[in-house]
């Protein structure tokens, strides 16, 4: 019998990826931007589809299905009658979208035959509902045989939040809120407004609430929405101009806030601070409220979460911290990047009727550890080319070396097996530190990542030790709830108003200051012997080394680059930057060894800042 071979793609509107299922196991994922170098790269993903062929050892015509993450049509129909309602007002925002619409969008199968099958069959091509293949992507690889499915994020053809059950490998979709009724776009305005990307700085304005007070609050909640007790929301158009304008906000949201927005790069004030605590407060609110109504229709005692606004880790700790649920999984893939996992798997137990297999307690993501890896000897062979100096570490003094690095308050970037699928950095492909350093904050950000100051690095502590760190009992392997620091590790803060970001980013909030926020929070990634063995043991050495059990972890690129995929991209990111160690699977390279590197600083102005 002939291999059942699925392709899921997403992409041709931020984070392209591809993912790909045989006989109904996930064998790879992977983002276009990884191999594009194109950050959130929204283009067909050529380059991901390529690695997940080759790693499943399928060629185009093998495939027996492609399934598109969305229906373009639905879409398609959304912004025309969106024009409609506002024209002539959008018509150039409309002129410009138009040519890749009628080029591409609309057009899928056919892009898929030219792009992965040269013009040859590539299997039937089917299309999920946007929310439907985030409901996917959060349910099956849960480690819940049945449980209540929440998906909230800007939009997906008509959808902007959904919620219903899964059971075995049923999934039933109950309800959806429409366009232009959107929470996800509403914090998305917000992450405009205060002068951040949209689609890529969300993560910012969360990092930036604790420096604030939620004083718009109010305003938000009496001129910009009108919240239901279900979580279901109303937006006042009179605020915003998407619907046909080139901005998020229109001039009357600059009147409620005081001003006009925020323009990129510059100073921040009191007033961002102040905003980005209030639309955090709102949205953990409105998220709460719509948990809860879930729980009372669906009567689960699990939930499964998906879609953008899956990835505020604030609100999933509160949502954990607060019930009514006894447990939650989120897809650490949640953004759209996930939809092609998502597509794969609706394809498999949906449409092709297959039984779920499950483990109880243990998810089926595998760590999300479904990228591209790359053998010693592809990495010796690389370094001997170059001649690059380097220490091959064998398997007995690798982990004790690292750790030991780490200790002596090195900065190390890490490189070892394969790749993460999503867009945290989970001890595949990361920037290791001390968190016991004070100035591990700062230095990592303005030295390294060459990022704003004020935002916090993420803590990786041993599964088995998570309790004594943190206010958590259970795992965290994919960095994607907040809990606070243990009240016997925080200290007390000097009193005064606080209105210097700088001077409070300088004060030591417990004994681990480099992953301990502001408000004595941390985003936690917790890391066993099974998903991740070779971070595990450096861990577990610099334990032993420092009794501390927790190291700083973040993404290994700079800022405006996608996390780094390969060998040749880890050794350009520790040249450009003021790291001092790499450790390329088992080799060390030590900084002070390496050749200067024959490249000035105009690498920075080819990367468009997020």
């Amino acid at each position: 019998m002939n291999k059942q071979n699925i392709l899921g793609i997403s992409c041709f509107y931020h984070d392209s990826a591809a993912c790909i299922m045989v006989d109904g196991r996930i064998v790879a994922a992977a983002q276009e931007e990884r191999f594009t170098r194109k950050k959130h790269d929204p283009r067909f993903p050529k380059s991901a589809i390529t690695y997940c062929l080759e790693e499943a050892g399928v060629t185009a015509d093998e495939l027996t299905y492609v399934v598109f993450y969305d229906k373009p049509f639905l879409t398609f129909e959304r912004l025309l009658l969106s024009y409609l309602t506002v024209a002539p007002k959008g018509l150039r925002s409309w002129l410009e979208a138009m040519p890749l619409w009628l080029g591409k969008k609309l057009h899928v199968p056919k892009v898929i035959e030219n792009e992965i099958g040269y013009g040859g069959e590539v299997g039937e091509v089917l299309y999920t509902e946007h929310h439907e293949s985030h409901a996917a992507s959060a349910f099956y690889p849960s480690p819940f045989e049945e449980a209540a499915i929440l998906t909230v994020d800007g939009v997906g053809e008509w959808a902007t939040a959904s919620y219903g059950f899964g059971r075995g490998k049923d999934i039933t979709l109950l309800k959806e809120l429409h366009f232009p009724d959107s929470l996800g776009l509403l914090y998305s305005a917000f992450t405009y407004f205060t002068g951040f990307k949209v689609n890529s700085g969300e993560y910012k304005l969360m990092g930036l609430a604790p420096y604030g007070k939620p004083i718009y609050k109010d305003p938000i909640l009496k001129e910009l929405i009108d919240v239901k007790e279900d979580g279901s929301l109303r937006m006042n158009l009179k605020y915003f101009d998407f619907l046909g304008g080139l901005r998020m906000t229109s001039k009357r949201f600059d009147r409620l806030f005081g001003g006009p927005p925020r323009k990129p790069e510059t100073e921040i004030t009191q007033r961002e601070m102040d905003i980005a605590a209030s639309i955090q407060s709102v949205t953990e609110d409105v998220i709460m409220k719509m948990v809860r109504h879930v729980h009372a229709e669906t009567n689960q005692k699990y939930l499964c979460l998906a879609g953008g606004v899956a990835l505020n880790c604030v609100a999933n700790g509160r949502i954990l911290r607060e019930g009514p649920f006894e447990d939650i999984w989120i897809q650490p893939a949640a953004g759209d990047a996930g939809g092609a996992m998502g597509a794969v798997l609706s394809v498999w137990h949906r449409f092709l009727e297959n039984e779920r297999v499950f483990t109880a307690g243990k998810d089926n993501q595998r760590g999300s550890y479904l990228g591209p890896a790359f053998s010693n000897t592809t990495v010796k062979g690389f370094l001997d080319e170059h001649k690059y100096p380097y220490v091959k570490l064998e398997s007995g003094e690798r982990a004790r070396a690292i750790a030991d690095k780490i200790a002596q308050g090195k900065i190390v970037g890490y490189m070892a097996g394969r790749m993460e699928f999503g867009p945290r950095a989970l001890g595949a492909r990361s920037i290791l530190g001390d968190p016991r350093q004070t100035e591990t904050q700062s230095v990592m950000n303005l030295k390294i990542k060459y990022r704003e100051s004020f935002r916090p690095f993420a803590p990786t502590v041993l599964e088995e030790k998570v309790s004594e760190y943190f206010d958590m009992d259970r795992p965290s392997p994919y960095m994607l709830l907040v809990s606070q620091v243990r009240e016997s590790r925080c200290f007390p803060q000097p009193s005064g108003d606080g209105s210097d970001m700088m001077e409070r980013l300088k004060h030591k909030r417990s004994d681990i200051p480099a992953v301990t926020h502001l408000d004595y929070s941390a985003r936690i990634q917790t890391v066993n012997q099974e998903d991740k063995p070779d971070y595990h043991e450096v861990i577990a050495e610099f334990e032993k080394l420092t009794g501390c059990a927790v190291i700083v972890n973040t993404s290994f690129n700079v800022r405006g680059e996608p996390i780094i995929c390969t060998h040749e991209d880890a050794y350009r990111c520790f040249m450009r930057t003021e790291m001092d160690v790499l450790v390329l699977e088992d080799f060390i390279l030590l900084k002070e060894q390496q050749p200067p590197w024959e490249e000035g600083e105009e690498w920075r102005n080819e990367l468009e800042l997020d």
